[in-house]
């Protein structure tokens, strides 16, 4: 399922129970200064419970390492296999995702006490994981819970930005985005080889390696600011019919969209996970769906890079000068003068198998591949993915009208200067 080396004697399992009391206890700090009531609403559909988010994490651990590697494990409450099930057909039966919300039982107390208990019996028995070969496993978890702790941001932010009130998740001032000028850096034509590769950890739609024939493009330095979008607003980007592609034009129609998600009818602020803010016309532009990043690019004489086009330029500059501990600062910058990290950046790849891709036998195997379907490929990491979770390899995805994702776009264009 995935390509990770993980050494197994004493010092591999200290170091392995050392980053999952780190990742789990992140999880529950990302809940400090919410009240229960703020954990319990599910705000539309596609959002989860940050309650949710904290069960099905611990569930993730339960039913794929515990009760593997002890048959005598004790279930926490045998209605959990049930309640937190996500998408795992093949392990039983799942509460409808839409009705998330409406599990005011188990309380969060008593999803706390069940992270708990998977935590103590994971210290339990982490020398019969590592010796039963389940030690790779641990680690597709932890990375599937920071993959959580983005979305329990995302999806709390939406929730606090369905009040009136717009109260803010970060009680201090936003940080602000220096003024930076767009330029492009060319792409020689050739065949490249893409895709993860070597040690370290990586999800299996990450690979296998291949090569990709890229033609010459120029792709440029830093994504689309609020200020530029801002201009494509103006000048009736929402109302130029031939920007848009046939089921974007729809979506704009029905949905009534005029801006970005979160956007003040002002265009003068939005809110954040730091409450109702000026506009920062420096920043990234946040919160667009595909459709919408598609027609900025049409505007803008460009288009949107391929994820090929957007691996190769970022892969050999790849260094952890990308990476960031403050889990809202805005952006991460390179020595090339790449930048990224504030917005998953949409790409106009349709999220499809490399060739030779092959799903992981068992449930484990329905963690990628099934959703190979109806999405577009985003890169690059948001300003709410976690330290270190992000590689140029990484391939996120979503439905083409997804908005309350961090997902903003970064314009190519065909030649080289």
């Amino acid at each position: 399922m995935q390509h990770v080396r993980l050494r197994t004697g004493v010092d591999g399992l200290d170091a392995l129970l050392a980053r999952y009391g780190e990742v789990r206890q992140r999880s529950v700090a990302l809940i400090d200064g919410l009240s229960a009531e703020d954990c319990q609403v599910q705000s539309m559909p596609d959002v989860s419970p940050a309650k949710w988010h904290l069960a099905h994490t611990s569930w993730f651990f339960e039913t794929f390492v515990l009760s593997v590697c002890d048959s005598a494990y004790p279930a926490f409450d045998p209605h959990f296999a049930e309640l937190f099930n996500s998408y795992y057909n093949s392990v039983g039966r799942m509460h409808p995702r839409p009705q998330r919300g409406l599990l005011t039982r188990p309380s969060l107390q008593t999803v706390l006490a069940y992270r708990a208990h998977v935590d103590a019996w994971m210290q339990r028995l982490a020398g019969t994981v590592l010796a039963t070969g389940l030690a790779e496993r641990i680690e597709l978890g932890l990375q599937h819970e920071q993959q959580h702790q983005e979305l329990m941001l995302t999806d709390i932010k939406h929730v606090l930005g369905c009040n009136p009130m717009r109260p803010a998740y970060a009680d201090r001032p936003p940080p602000q985005s220096a003024r930076q000028a767009q330029a492009w850096m060319n792409l020689e034509p050739g065949l490249r080889l893409m895709g993860h590769h070597g040690d370290g950890f990586s999800f299996d739609n990450e690979g296998p390696q291949h090569r990709v024939w890229l033609n010459a493009a120029q792709l440029a330095l830093r994504p689309v600011t609020n200020g530029e979008y801002l201009e494509f607003i103006r000048d009736g980007g929402y109302r130029q019919a031939l920007l848009w592609l046939s089921e974007g034009w729809s979506a704009i129609q029905a949905q009534q969209w005029t801006r970005p998600l979160y956007w003040q009818a002002s265009l003068e602020s939005e809110f954040g996970l730091y409450g109702e803010q000026s506009l920062d016309l420096h920043a990234p532009v946040n919160h667009l769906s595909y459709f919408e990043a598609d027609a900025f690019a049409r505007w803008a004489g460009a288009r949107l890079p391929t994820e090929f086009e957007w691996e190769a330029a970022f892969a050999p500059a790849w260094t952890e000068a990308y990476v960031r501990g403050d889990a809202l600062t805005p952006t991460m910058s390179g020595a090339s003068g790449l930048s990224c990290g504030a917005v998953w950046e949409w790409t106009s790849s349709a999220y499809a198998a490399y060739p030779g891709f092959r799903t992981a036998e068992g449930a484990i195997g329905e963690y990628n591949g099934k959703f190979m379907c109806n999405q577009f490929v985003l890169r690059g990491g948001s300003c709410a993915t976690p330290e270190g979770h992000v590689r140029a390899t990484y391939r996120n995805f979503f439905p083409a009208s997804a908005q309350w994702q961090f997902t903003g776009l970064r314009l190519a264009r065909d030649g080289d200067a």
